[in-house]
This record gives C-alpha cells, structure tokens and sequence, in this order.
C-alpha cells in the first residue's frame, strides 16, 4: 500500500488477511504461525517510522487585486495585481509620478480603491481594516510626526492608540529606540530634530506593534516582510530580491531583481521600461480609458502620486 506521501505502507486492508485454518495441512498452519510471530517481533523492535510532514506554502503577507485609481478621467493606477509572501523584500520601483504612493496608501487602507481590493495577512483591508492594521506597520514619505512631541511622548502615544498593553507597550519602546538609536534625542522636540532623525523616529513609531510585514515610501530600511517604494535604483540594487516596476500607474514588470538587470545593473532596463508611456505596453486601448466616477472630482496632479 503507497501512502499520500509517497512512503510504503505496512498496513494491510482486513479483506486481504487468510487465517491458518484455510490452509490445507498441519504443517501449512504451523508454518503460517511461525511467519506471523516473526513478523509480529521484527515490527514491534523497529522504532515507529512516522512519514514526513509536508511542507507548509509560504504565507502570503501582502496582496493588491486588480487596484485601480481614477481622479476623473486621469489614471494614478490601473489594475496592479500581484502578491508577497512573508519574509520577502520587495522595491516597488518607478519614476515619480508613476503611481507608487498612491498604490501604497491602497494597500494601507489610508485611501480607498476606485476598483479591485488590497488583503494584508488574509485580511482585507476595506472589511477589516483594524485586523488589517495590527499586522502591519506603515511609513508614509512624510511620517506621522507632531513636532511639540518628543519621541518618547509620541511612541507612548502611538503604542496607546494601538492599545498595547503597558508591559508589551514599555518593552516595544525600549526595543524600537535601540533598533533606531533614538536614545540621545529621546526627550528633545521632535520639531527639532534634523531630517534623519525624524525618519528614524518615523521608523520607530512604524515597528512599535512589532508588525508582520512593513510597507515604507522613501526610505532605507527593513523588517520581516518589506515593501519599499522608491525612485532610487541603488537602494533596490541594495536591499531588494523582488521588483516591481511601475510607469504611468501600470505594473510592467514583477519579478526577481537579478532577472531585470543587464550586466550586473538596473540602470538600462528602467530606462527602456520607462522611456516610453506605459499605455503602450496595454493589450488594446480601450482598457486604458478608466470609468468616472462621481465620487473623485479631485484634477489631475492634485493627489500626491
């Protein structure tokens, strides 16, 4: 008998078994009863031999279906589709203005799709966006910050919104503030403090729930499951296994970084992607011209794109 997972199997079906006094003979029976007593000592000295378990899929942390933006008759996003299983770092690549904010506040809950859904850790974010939310942590390009708080009050702040108990609230803030070396501006004013420090106290108020997955705009740093949007070809080249590149609110390429280079580098490539408007690469015209909606009034060039 051949088990699910491929092993030979010593169970026998009952509808198989002969009993000794079928066999003809006194001799067939005792010889039968031998064979069965030492076959019964051999299994029973043999450890137990257990199959192998099957391995488990990766889980998928981040997923953008169908996503599509519309501000009248102006298209920030068209149809992004894809997936991110945990543990992955991903740099969703473009040039500015090519959609990657405002895909990125999609996939966040902070603005809401015109088509398609956004699912972090199975949950999706328009239904269940509290759940949504505690798995992942967010870094918009201009942080969260209130520049009459210090870092200290504003991740007490945060972790207190987020209703973290005050044990699990104390541990996170001693934890973030040593990943992010916030310890000698710790009780200074957030207003004053330089550019780079507000970006790591913007980081550490993004990992205070410990999040399964981090989706950041702009910067240069990672955690668990890591999606990065930048214009910078060197941080991809850095830090990123997968790219996505996105022109003109269209996904042209989602795959493993080493593939879309050429000679070691990304530089040709996303210029030749991104030479030519991405409406071209579309399979006909017609699909490149987005529903109105009555709801977005906002002119083109309006939103932060």
């Amino acid at each position: 008998f051949v088990s699910l997972y491929g092993a030979g199997c010593g169970w026998i079906h009952p509808a198989f078994c002969v009993s000794s006094a079928s066999l003809t003979g006194r001799r067939a029976g005792v010889r039968r009863k031998r064979i069965d007593v030492e076959q019964d000592t051999a299994v029973s000295t043999d450890p137990e031999v257990r199959p192998a378990p099957m391995p488990s899929a990766p889980v998928t942390m981040i997923e953008a279906h169908g996503l599509s933006k519309y501000y009248g008759p102006f298209v920030a996003v068209q149809g992004a589709s894809f997936s991110i299983p945990q543990g992955q770092v991903v740099a969703f690549l473009g040039p500015n203005g090519a959609g990657k904010t405002t895909l990125m506040r999609m996939l966040t809950g902070f603005l809401a799709p015109s088509a398609g859904r956004a699912v972090i850790a199975g949950f999706d974010v328009r239904e269940q966006r509290i759940e949504a939310s505690k798995r992942l942590g967010y870094l918009p390009e201009s942080g969260p910050l209130y520049p009459d708080m210090t870092p200290l009050e504003l991740l007490r702040f945060f972790g207190e919104a987020r209703e973290l108990p005050p044990g699990t609230l104390k541990r996170r803030i001693d934890a973030v503030v040593e990943i992010c070396a916030l310890e000698q501006v710790l009780e200074k004013p957030i207003g004053k403090l330089s550019r780079g420090y507000k970006q790591r106290v913007g980081l550490a108020q993004a990992l205070l729930h410990d999040p399964e997955g981090l989706i950041m705009d702009e910067p240069t740093a990672g955690t668990k499951t890591l999606l990065i949007s930048t214009h910078i070809l060197q941080e991809v080249e850095a830090v990123a296994d997968r790219v996505l590149l996105i022109h003109d609110g269209r996904l042209l390429y989602d795959g493993p970084r080493v593939d879309l280079e050429q000679n070691g580098s990304l530089e040709e490539p996303f210029y030749r992607l991104t030479r030519e408007p991405a409406a071209d690469a579309a399979p006909d015209a017609e699909a490149r011209t987005p529903p109105v909606a009555s709801g977005d009034a906002t002119p083109p060039g309006g939103p932060d794109q």
